[in-house]
């Protein structure tokens, strides 16, 4: 694409036009970037050849160029000032959720006080539902049959009795989910519990922070309880 410079532009011109440049306070600006193609137009325009004057569709063209620039460099603003305001409006909407339970994926769970809540997650209407908890060894040692389940998420709750009666232990367990249509699997997604301790906010937005799960964004969260 040809440039305005494409004219022959003198040296003294060119230092001339650079040290206006160094004044700019806001050198890296629209505004200045702005101020800089101006200078240089009037005065190219000023010592142009009158035998071999700029062409005015060329003129037009780059002041065309430069007034786009500067409305996306606007856009660009505006749009900052907006993203801003909404990180700030999901913070205080996620403050209030501290102290509360999620549901997020994840397939452990912990057991403490007779008591150990998980949850599934029906993406696809199944005829039968299956969790089954395992201990550390990896023993299946529980099974819940949730039978037909339409889409959903579902939270539920263990007891911490084993299938043979007896009672299990506290502490950290894993279980996997099965879900079968017509004898053939299905899709359902294994939920952790867990209680919102804080919120942050950084780069990558908006922060739930859930202890023994980590930081996770407010689109993970399959259901608040």
């Amino acid at each position: 694409m040809s440039t305005i410079t494409d004219n022959v532009v003198p040296p003294a011109l060119l230092a001339s036009v650079n040290a206006a440049k160094t004044k700019a306070a806001d050198a890296s600006s629209a505004a200045g970037a702005q101020d800089r193609f101006l200078t240089l137009l009037v005065t190219q325009m000023k010592n142009q050849d009158p035998l071999n004057p700029m062409d005015n569709a060329q003129v037009t063209s780059q002041l065309a160029q430069l007034s786009t620039v500067s409305g996306i460099d606007k856009l660009n603003t505006t749009l900052e000032a907006l993203k801003g305001n909404y990180q700030s409006s999901q913070s205080l909407q996620a403050a209030s959720l501290i102290g509360h339970g999620v549901l997020l994926p994840g397939s452990s769970t912990t057991l403490a006080n007779g008591k150990a809540l998980m949850g599934v997650d029906v993406t696809e209407a199944a005829d039968d539902v299956k969790v089954t908890i395992r201990d550390a060894g990896g023993r299946a040692i529980h099974t819940m049959d949730l039978g037909r389940q339409e889409i959903g998420t579902l939270p539920l709750e263990w007891d911490g009795k084993t299938d043979t009666g007896a009672v299990a232990a506290s502490g950290q367990y894993k279980f996997e989910v099965t879900a079968t249509r017509g004898g053939e699997k299905t899709a359902a997604e294994a939920l952790s519990f867990g209680q919102v301790a804080s919120v942050s906010t950084n780069a990558q937005g908006v922060k739930l922070n859930v202890p023994n799960i980590g930081a996770v964004d407010l689109a993970s969260v399959r259901q608040f309880l």
